[in-house]
C-alpha cells in the first residue's frame, strides 16, 4: 500500500511538472519572452463612448485594468454624436475600469467632473486598498486620491497660486510644484515619489509633507543645475553623457527588492537607485535613437517626430522580476530587457494602426497572469492587450 501511495504521489508530481512545462512561456533565440496581440480585447465601449488618448494604465489587486481616456485632443468627428447631432460617438469618461474580459466595470471623471480634475491627464495608480490615484502635468493639476466609485478622498495640492506666472526651474524648492503628473506610490513606506524637472522628490503619502529628494546619479538637490540641458547634434550615435537627469523624466518604478528606476526620455536612459537616493547603475534603451534637440517634436510640435525611448516601464511578475518591458513611443516598440543587466533581449511592435502595431505608445502595465497592456496617444488612441505565447503548445 505504501508503495502504491508513493507511486501515485510520484505520478501526481510528474503530471504537475509536465503541466508546468507545457505552460512555460516561449522565448526567442535571445531569451526574450514572446507575446501575441488579442485583437478582440477590449469589448466595444458602451453608450457610444469614444476611445481617446490612453496616457496611463494600472492593474489592480483583482487584475482589473484601469486606464486614462484623455479626451483633451478629441477630434470633432470623434464626438459628433453629442446632442444626438449624428449617429456616432460621444466623449466618454476619462477614467475607465475594465475586467479581464474587457468589459467596463466603473467609469467616471472628465472635464466638469470635479473642480480639481486634471486637465492634462498622465498617470493613474490603484493602491492595495482600492483607492484610485490620478494626476496630470498642467500647472494647476495635482495628485488626487479617489474611491473606486469616484469620490475624492484626498488632494496632494502643492499647486502654484492661480494666475501666477510660469515657474522658473528651481530644483531646490519643494513646496510649490508644477508638472506633478508622473509619480508612484511606495505603500509600505507610505511615500509618494514624484519626478519633476531634474529630480526625484519623495513626500509623505498621507500628509503631503516633503521628506527627501535627489538628482541624476544621486546628486543632492542643491547641486542640480537649473539650466536647460543643451541638445546635441545627432549623427547616428547615442547622446553625450550627462550627470544631471535629462528631461523629460517619464517614469519612476520600484522593483521588489526596493530599487527605484527612473526613465529619462531626453537621454534614452534608465537610472537605478536605492530608496534613499544612492546611485546603483544605469543603462540605455535603443541608445542611438535621437533623444532631444531641434530635430525633435512631440504632441504639441507635431511637424517633427518625437524623440527619446524611455516612455514607460513595467516589470515581469515572476519572483525575480527577470524582465523589464519599456514602452518606446518614438520607435513604436516594447523593448524587452534583462532587468539586472539592462541588456536589451528583444522587443515587439512596429509603427501602424493594425492590431499589435503601435503609434506613439505611452503607457504599459502587466497583470498577474503575464498579460501586457499598452496605451497609445496622438491619433491611435487605444488600449491593447498582449498575451504570452506558450511553449510546447
Amino acid at each position: 500500500m505504501a508503495f502504491a501511495i508513493g507511486s501515485i504521489l510520484i505520478l501526481a508530481v510528474t503530471s504537475i511538472e509536465r503541466a508546468q512545462q507545457r505552460q512555460r512561456q516561449a522565448v526567442d533565440s535571445n531569451g526574450a519572452p514572446l507575446f501575441k496581440v488579442d485583437p478582440f480585447w477590449p469589448k466595444p465601449l458602451p453608450n457610444r463612448w469614444g476611445m481617446q488618448q490612453v496616457t496611463g494604465i494600472s492593474v489592480d489587486q483583482n487584475d482589473h485594468i484601469w486606464f486614462l481616456n484623455r479626451g483633451a485632443k478629441a477630434d470633432p468627428d470623434e464626438v459628433g454624436g453629442e446632442n444626438n447631432r449624428i449617429d456616432c460617438c460621444v466623449r466618454g469618461p476619462e477614467l475607465i475600469e475594465l475586467d479581464q474580459d474587457g468589459t467596463v466595470v466603473h467609469a467616471w471623471g472628465g472635464p466638469g467632473y470635479h473642480p480639481l480634475w486634471p486637465t492634462a491627464l498622465q498617470t493613474v495608480l490603484v493602491d492595495r486598498q482600492g483607492f484610485v490615484w490620478v494626476a496630470g502635468t498642467a500647472a494647476q493639476d495635482s495628485i488626487l486620491k479617489f474611491t473606486k466609485d469616484g469620490k475624492l478622498a484626498w488632494d496632494f495640492d502643492h499647486r502654484p497660486p492661480k494666475g501666477s506666472p510660469p515657474l522658473k526651474e528651481n530644483n531646490q524648492q519643494t513646496d510649490v510644484l508644477v508638472s506633478k503628473g508622473r509619480f508612484n506610490l511606495d505603500e509600505d513606506a507610505r511615500e509618494i515619489y514624484i519626478i519633476n524637472w531634474k529630480r526625484v522628490l519623495v513626500y509623505d503619502m498621507d500628509t503631503g509633507a516633503f521628506k527627501r529628494g535627489w538628482g541624476g546619479h544621486g546628486m543632492p538637490l542643491n547641486e542640480i543645475s537649473d539650466d536647460p540641458i543643451p541638445g546635441y547634434k545627432w549623427t547616428g550615435g547615442p547622446p553625450v553623457e550627462e550627470k544631471n537627469f535629462v528631461p523629460d523624466l517619464h517614469f519612476v518604478e520600484f522593483s521588489k527588492e526596493g530599487l527605484v528606476y527612473v526613465g529619462e526620455r531626453g537621454q534614452n536612459r534608465i537610472e537605478v537607485f536605492t530608496k534613499q537616493g544612492k546611485f546603483v547603475r544605469e543603462f540605455y534603451v535603443s541608445p542611438n535613437t535621437p533623444s532631444r534637440g531641434e530635430i525633435c517634436g512631440g504632441l504639441y510640435h507635431e511637424k517633427l517626430p518625437p524623440c527619446g525611448t524611455t516612455y514607460k516601464l513595467a516589470f515581469s511578475h515572476d519572483p525575480q522580476q527577470k524582465y523589464a518591458y519599456v514602452a518606446d513611443g518614438t520607435n513604436d516598440k516594447v523593448w524587452i530587457l534583462d532587468r539586472d543587466s539592462g541588456k536589451t533581449l528583444g522587443g515587439f511592435g512596429r509603427n501602424g494602426t493594425y492590431a499589435g502595431q503601435f503609434h506613439w505608445i505611452n503607457a504599459i502595465a502587466m497583470d498577474s497572469k503575464g498579460n501586457i497592456y499598452t496605451g497609445e496617444v496622438e491619433e491611435n488612441k487605444r488600449i491593447q492587450k498582449f498575451v504570452p505565447v506558450m511553449a510546447n503548445n
